[in-house]
């Protein structure tokens, strides 16, 4: 009998708010599927009056417990890494952190964020004029579509944050690995968005704790597409005004799907059938 009937393989998701999070089922349910006994838990900073300061002793905790490794998201991607011992090339790059391995005592983060967000991309908007592109939001989920989108071939890329500094720091890192693309801190966002083709979506608004639009609906046309990462709600109000005014759009389904993909791949050391995985996520959200 295969040990993980025998003693099961856990994992786990640290964020705040993430109750309705359907990350567990997904794993799980990719894991009933071969043959593992797969115990996936949320550790809710907000449910555990615990904050990002406290990542050291989750940490330790997940460890002493057996966790195979765990995922991570907001908003701790970009403050765990000082409690890594190795980062992927892709985590470093993007300084953002969604999937931790443990093994051998030490702590290894990847990010699968930036792929799943291109992979949901390809399959969902596959002929999108990429000449140039607005991204709001720039911490950790932003790093990871910018460089979805620039290794996707967007030519022009502006970001906008609420925070000037973060917006900086990502387009002076991705101006780097990517020097052929214009890549620049926005100022003005109507006269941004006239000249651009579209618009991707990466900050928190929309979400069911953080609703709203992160835009004036009216900056949107018909020429754009719109790409979003919030995932839950499915609909958000970004995509039913973006509908409304005739734009191509992409929902933060694809997303969660295929970064989950990519972090079952990395916390089991099986290969998932991601179309199993995204019919799974359907099924959930329907």
């Amino acid at each position: 009998m295969p040990e993980t009937l025998i003693r099961p393989l856990r994992a786990g998701l640290i964020g705040a708010g993430i109750q309705a999070s359907l990350t567990p089922a997904m794993h799980m349910e990719e894991g009933a599927a071969q043959g593992l006994n797969y115990e996936y838990e949320l550790i809710d900073l907000n449910q555990i009056a615990a904050a990002p300061a406290d990542l050291p002793r989750l940490l330790a905790e997940a460890e002493a417990q057996g966790f195979a490794g765990l995922n991570i998201t907001h908003p701790c991607k970009q403050v765990i890494i000082p409690y890594l011992d190795e980062l992927s090339a892709e985590a470093r790059a993007l300084g953002a952190v969604n999937t931790v391995v443990f093994k051998d005592g030490r702590r290894y983060g990847h990010n699968t964020d930036w792929w799943g967000f291109a992979e949901s991309f390809r399959r969902g908007l596959p002929d999108a004029d990429l000449s140039s592109a607005i991204q709001l939001g720039a911490g950790g989920a932003g790093v990871a579509t910018a460089y979805a989108m620039l290794s996707l071939g967007v030519q022009r890329l502006t970001v906008f944050d609420r925070e000037p500094e973060r917006a900086v720091t990502l387009t002076e890192a991705m101006s780097q690995r990517f020097p052929a693309a214009s890549i620049t801190v926005g100022m003005d966002l109507a006269s941004a968005m006239r000249q651009a083709s579209g618009l991707t979506h990466a900050t928190p608004t929309g979400m069911a704790k953080y609703p709203g639009m992160p835009l004036a609906p009216e900056l949107l046309e018909e020429r754009h597409w719109v790409a979003e990462i919030v995932y839950f709600p499915l609909e958000t109000e970004l995509l039913q005004q973006a509908r409304k005014r005739g734009c191509r759009t992409l929902d933060g389904g694809g997303m969660a799907v295929f970064q989950a993909v990519g972090a079952f791949r990395l916390l089991t050391g099986r290969t998932p059938d991601a179309a199993r995985m995204l019919s799974h996520f359907k099924a959930m959200t329907e």
